[in-house]
């Protein structure tokens, strides 16, 4: 089956909005979410409008979930519950709430395909960045655990694991934070939003086959494992 209808969290800018791009260039039908300037002004943790979104929007055969937040940039000790509450309601519950409404229908017609944003940080935990890498750890773990739960109904879930990408949301992080996390990667320079987007691109479509619950690195040569 060839993908014709796409979802997008997390569409309105950065990755997501890269991914939105370079979806249609492929000739999919692409509806992006997001909190504002998207196709859909909605919040992921918002589970109730979550629901009438996904009557409205209707069936998908793709689901990326970009949607996200990077959260504080300070030691463990020093952040607090409501930082963790927040990041986590929305790069992994916020996850699990578009999973829980569009991969049914997928389910239905045994065939689909769900990329979800993980990080470099959950695999090796940034220092000052603990309830990010804590989230992404819970993404990958999630896509692990959905991809074996559906490995045999023709719906793939896999991850992208980035290393630092030029894109908005890193705007707000410190220069010695990013300075140190592009120390980490051998090719001595971020990532581009839409050298990530080809590899979604392709996570996405019916090029893939036989790859369920894996996560993807796509970090300039950072990943150790």
């Amino acid at each position: 089956m060839t993908a014709e209808r796409a979802l997008v969290t997390g569409g309105a800018g950065g990755l997501g909005a890269a991914v939105a791009e370079r979806l249609r260039a492929d000739g999919l039908q692409v509806t992006t979410l997001d909190l504002e300037g998207a196709d859909v002004d909605i919040d992921v943790t918002d589970d109730r409008a979550l629901r009438e979104a996904a009557e409205t929007i209707g069936p998908v055969d793709v689901l990326v979930n970009s949607a996200g937040l990077i959260g504080p940039n300070r030691p463990l000790t020093e952040t607090e519950p409501e930082q963790w509450r927040r990041v986590l309601d929305v790069n992994v519950v916020g996850t699990v709430n578009t999973m829980r409404w569009f991969v049914p229908g997928m389910r239905e017609r045994g065939w689909g395909r769900v990329v979800n944003f993980a990080s470099i940080a959950g695999k090796d935990g940034n220092p000052n960045l603990s309830i990010y890498s804590a989230s992404k750890a819970a993404v990958i773990a999630l896509t692990k655990s959905a991809g074996k739960e559906l490995a045999t109904s023709g719906v793939l879930v896999n991850a992208v694991a980035p290393a630092v990408i030029a894109t908005p949301m890193n705007e707000n992080t410190s220069p010695e934070v990013l300075a140190h996390l592009t120390s980490l990667i051998p090719m001595g320079r971020v990532g581009r939003p839409e050298e990530v987007a080809e590899l979604v691109a392709y996570l996405g479509s019916d090029r893939v086959s036989f790859s369920t619950g894996a996560v993807y690195d796509i970090s300039g040569g950072r990943a150790t494992y």
